[in-house]
């Protein structure tokens, strides 16, 4: 692309003038940051451009991936290293005074999601490209994201996550490509020579303005695709306009409050909005270029991420019902053969269920295919002889006036998958039996990977030269050859390198948490790390637990380690979730009180990370020794955070649960922690109506003063601040056996600590860690995906 300091040097400096009209030097950072981002923007095009001619002359089967969130994180560190210029582009910005690393931070993290499922959908769209499917991603360009976390006085405040404040160079917006998105009114039947049309009258209007972003992965620069984000615009003729269509609202901000009638409305339109913008572009362009739309199924894969693009399947048959004047049975295996599914939880309050009354009104030609899907569907299963009371109470999609999203998305698909194999396991057997039962050949597994190129080989410079030194470089392509490190087990010099690039890397952590927050802790220490979205059964609480109990026995004299502990804490509670932001509080309380106590000398420190993002994350992985993954067992699906800390070395202590099972079977019992009861027992004990927390209670002394310091006055804050904690724990029974795995979480941890003294030994439990983690690679799950499902020829 640059293939000298010089002409970059001569071709930044022309692009700035014609940018922002005066010289380089007397530029703002963000203008230096924007011609930057303009001028790589404009040698991705050719290519860009390129890749859709190539895809369109070559009728190659496009891959579209529907997810309400991608966590993209900042794209110009990561393009840099992509397209192979970070080194030119970085000296030469130095000879013009330019600093790179302040260019970065003028870069805001895309506020396109929250957690998980945003950035998995990230990593799949930069291993589609990496391996030459044509992979797009589709979904909303949220206004304001979820929201900026700020920590104040212990409790998480919500501020507008404004990233698109000054703009975001690397999108281009497509207003020819927008598309007219239809709510409410009423849907008049017409028998037209015998065959029945459908005329949807009376509607209000939103448009939905495409934005383009370029998804552009390492070595594959001849192969760019797109993340394609809808933002809702009032229509250009305004006189079928309302307030009450909400237009702007739409695509203001992730996962509007839905605690409220308009909240859920909202959020109904969000999930209508993207998918039905996403799929007529699709079907526009395939009809471009393709002759016969019962060829759909072999030109477009149609994948939705969970549930909340579920409504492609009825969308889907509504455009071939009522604009391509397809009869029913062929729409719909056209439509079954297209669209693929992804679930990603068992948790109930996950599995998406939308009022009937509420469809019906804002969406009325969805509702009546939904409802004869349904009615369809139960007839199939009766003349099958399947049918049965509890068999179609847990298969219907409309039940007790409730439409059951999951239940669409499985019906309306060809493929099903988990994305472990214990909660694919526990999808077939636990939670969708009868469908299991159904449609049999629709299940199957496909393990969670994540962007080994970002969270290590960008994330974690020092460590990725170090491992190339050793054995190449092909690692960067083929994340399995990581597994050559096992050679390098018993070289004490390579051991020792490993170690000094976690110590750079605690030092670089250490370095920001005292910029942004003002907190010093000890890189000598270790890092014990727990960072994903605060959620009961991913228990924070069990961790905050622990940490308290550790406090106790250091201040009764009965506890003293040669080893200081960094507790780290990082996570978004959702705006309405009180319960998850109280135990954000209590960790807050918690930190305050042991990093004021002199007498512990430092013994202790427990942070909070604020804001938790993309771009702290790939500060965070590199530098955790311990990797927190203690979800009560059979409640997590897979799992991300697991993989990329094990690609930066840390070491797993964590539940039998979602890929924690994987990561055992790869680096062996001696080289992680498992602890805890497993997914079958608790299992169990759900259908049992639970255990005796009480009892745990009463009989473990330790563990019964931890839960006492809850409400007994040891953290001095609003009187029963806690209640609620301590009530889900002992009057609630404690739904998520954070007391019956105490003790075994404990020994566990105790184990991690000991060990962590052991230097040599310890690294060579790190090492193991970064040898077995090419399996958890999304290439290898994209290539999974694509041999199974998507079916794209001539990948890489």
């Amino acid at each position: 692309m640059f293939k000298s300091q010089a002409i970059f040097q001569n071709a930044y400096k022309k692009k700035f003038s014609e940018i922002a009209g005066k010289k380089y030097e007397d530029g703002t950072a963000w203008e230096q940051y924007q011609t930057l981002v303009m001028l790589i923007m404009e040698q991705i095009k050719l290519n860009w451009n390129q890749t859709n001619c190539n895809n369109a002359v070559n009728k190659k089967k496009q891959v579209y991936y529907f997810s309400m969130e991608f966590l993209i994180g900042k794209l110009l560190p990561y393009y840099l290293t992509n397209l192979g210029i970070g080194e030119v582009v970085q000296k030469g910005l130095k000879v013009l005074g330019i600093d790179l690393d302040i260019l970065i931070d003028q870069e805001k993290d895309a506020g396109l999601g929250n957690g998980g499922l945003g950035r998995l959908a990230a990593c799949f769209l930069d291993s589609m490209a990496f391996m030459g499917i044509p992979g797009h991603g589709n979904g909303i360009r949220y206004q304001f994201g979820l929201f900026e976390q700020k920590i104040v006085n212990g409790f998480q405040v919500e501020a507008q996550e404004e990233w698109l404040k000054e703009g975001y160079p690397w999108e281009i917006k497509k207003p020819e490509k927008s598309v007219i998105i239809k709510y409410f009114g009423n849907v008049d039947t017409v028998n037209n020579n015998g065959k029945l049309t459908f005329i949807h009258e009376n509607y209000e209007s939103v448009l939905a303005v495409p934005y383009d972003v370029p998804i552009v992965s390492y070595d594959s620069n001849e192969n760019i695709n797109t993340l394609r984000l809808w933002c809702a615009e009032p229509p250009a003729d305004r006189q079928d306009y309302e307030p009450s269509c909400h237009q702007s609202a739409i695509s203001h901000v992730l996962y509007p409050d839905d605690f409220s009638q308009s909240g859920k409305q909202l959020r109904l339109e969000q999930e209508y909005f993207f998918v039905a913008a996403g799929l007529s572009s699709i079907i526009q362009h395939f009809k471009k270029h393709n002759n016969s739309i019962f060829d759909l199924p072999n030109k477009v894969a149609v994948h939705i991420n969970d549930t909340h693009p579920a409504l492609c399947v009825p969308e889907l048959m509504r455009i071939l019902i009522d604009e391509e004047g397809i009869d029913w049975e062929d729409a719909w295996d056209i439509t079954v053969n297209t669209i693929s599914y992804t679930n990603h939880t068992i948790m109930p309050e996950a599995l998406e269920k939308w009022q009937l009354h509420l469809v019906r009104y804002l969406l009325p030609r969805i509702s009546m295919i939904i409802e004869e899907i349904d009615k369809r569907f139960k007839q199939d299963i009766s003349s099958k002889n399947l049918a049965n009371s509890e068999l179609m109470r847990n298969t219907a999609i409309i039940w007790d006036d409730e439409i059951r999203m999951a239940n669409l998305a499985v019906i309306g698909s060809h493929s099903v998958n988990g994305v472990s194999k214990l909660h694919s396991e526990i999808l077939k057997n636990n939670v969708q039996p009868e469908f299991n039962t159904i449609y049999p050949h629709k299940y199957n597994n496909k393990t969670n990977g994540i962007s080994h190129r970002r969270f290590l080989m960008e994330a974690n410079p020092g460590l990725a030269e170090l491992i190339t030194q050793a054995i190449g470089e092909g690692w960067k392509k083929n994340s399995f050859e990581l597994n050559n490190l096992v050679a390098y087990k018993e070289d004490s010099s390579f051991l020792t390198r490993l170690s000094e690039v976690k110590f750079r890397n605690k030092c670089r952590l250490q370095e920001y948490l005292f910029k942004t927050q003002g907190i010093k802790i000890n890189p000598n220490a270790i890092f014990d790390v727990q960072v994903k979205r605060i959620h009961a059964y991913k228990r924070q609480l069990l961790n905050t637990l622990k940490i308290m109990d550790i406090y106790n026995l250091i201040k009764d004299h009965s506890h003293f380690t040669d080893v200081q502990h960094v507790f780290i804490f990082g996570g978004k509670a959702a705006p309405g979730y009180h319960y998850a932001k109280t135990i954000i509080k209590l960790i807050n309380a918690l930190a305050q009180k042991i990093n004021k106590d002199q007498d512990l000398n430092d013994q202790l420190k427990v942070v909070f990370v604020e804001n938790f993002n993309v771009s702290i994350a790939e500060l965070i992985y590199p530098a955790a020794d311990i990797s927190e993954q203690i979800s009560t067992a059979s409640r997590e699906a897979s799992g991300t955070g697991n993989m990329k800390f094990m690609f930066n070395g840390a070491v797993t202590l964590g539940t039998p649960d979602g890929a924690n099972v994987e990561i055992r079977n790869k680096v062996g019992d001696e080289n992680i922690e498992i602890f805890g009861l497993t997914s079958d027992e608790v299992i169990n004990y759900y259908r049992l109506g639970g255990y005796n927390a009480l009892n745990e209670y009463e009989n473990n002394p330790r563990l019964k003063i931890v839960i006492d310091q809850l409400v007994n006055g040891f953290f001095p804050d609003i009187e029963k601040e806690y209640q609620i904690i301590y009530n889900s724990l002992l009057e609630e029974n404690d739904q998520f056996f954070v007391l019956k795995d105490f003790n075994p979480y404990i020994e566990g941890f105790n184990k991690l600590s000991l060990h962590f003294k052991k230097t040599e030994s310890w690294q060579k439990t790190c090492l193991t860690n970064i040898a077995k983690a090419g399996y958890f690679s999304s290439d290898r799950s994209i290539k999974e995906y694509n041999q199974d499902i998507w079916r794209v020829d001539n990948t890489r």
